[in-house]
């Protein structure tokens, strides 16, 4: 971590995600305590020159190393296949350029079919095949259609399309995102916890039967 100065050096904005920001002290550093006169941190509030976005940042009273700043700079689930994660995280950095944005969005997509495995056609057939066999909701078909459109008009022969905005391109993170954590994490953690819950029986099990 980075130490508590007047300039804030972390790799990214957490806003706008330019990397290597400029963020500069807005205020003069304060400090707080909890009601009990504990934990007492010392905080400084910084601007990003770029978007104008606002991070505030605090160290404890003996080592001036930031302990965290808020909003943090977002990250994808470690859980994800390394296709998808890499793709997805790209596509979070590179927000301040959104059509790029949105391609690598549908990439992180196509990625994740494969790793169902889709693997035959393009990504429209994948979307089609997932819905057929139940994989996905018809809601989601819907979006993953969307983006898949939405990045293909990104193409340097569509000529006339628009191009995303900064807001359109975090809209469609967030589906990508939410798409991820669907296929992915959640059935993990599901079946993590399945085997904690088939532990737990076990470890009573053998403490009942060693106290009888």
């Amino acid at each position: 971590m980075p130490n508590l100065d007047n300039h804030l050096r972390i790799s990214r904005c957490p806003h706008c995600l330019i990397s290597n920001p400029n963020l500069s002290g807005l205020i003069p550093e304060f400090s707080t305590k909890e009601d009990n006169a504990t934990n007492l941190r010392y905080w400084r509030v910084y601007i990003c020159a770029r978007c104008g976005g606002v991070v505030t940042a605090y160290c404890n009273e003996v080592i001036r190393n930031v302990v965290k700043y808020y909003p943090e700079i977002e990250t994808v689930n470690e859980s994800l296949p390394a296709k998808v994660r890499t793709f997805l995280q790209q596509a979070i950095d590179s927000t301040f350029a959104p059509a790029g944005s949105v391609m690598l969005c549908a990439s992180a997509i196509d990625a994740m079919f494969k790793e169902k495995g889709y693997m035959e056609g393009g990504l429209y057939s994948r979307i089609n095949h997932a819905v057929t066999d139940g994989l996905i909701s018809k809601e989601m078909e819907s979006w993953a259609h969307h983006v898949r459109l939405y990045a293909h008009d990104q193409r340097p022969s569509d000529f006339s399309s628009s191009l995303p905005s900064v807001d359109e391109a975090k809209q469609t993170i967030e589906f990508t995102r939410t798409l991820a954590e669907y296929l992915f994490v959640l059935p993990s953690k599901v079946l993590r916890g399945i085997e904690e819950t088939k532990l737990a029986h076990t470890n009573l099990t053998d403490m009942t039967s060693y106290d009888l």
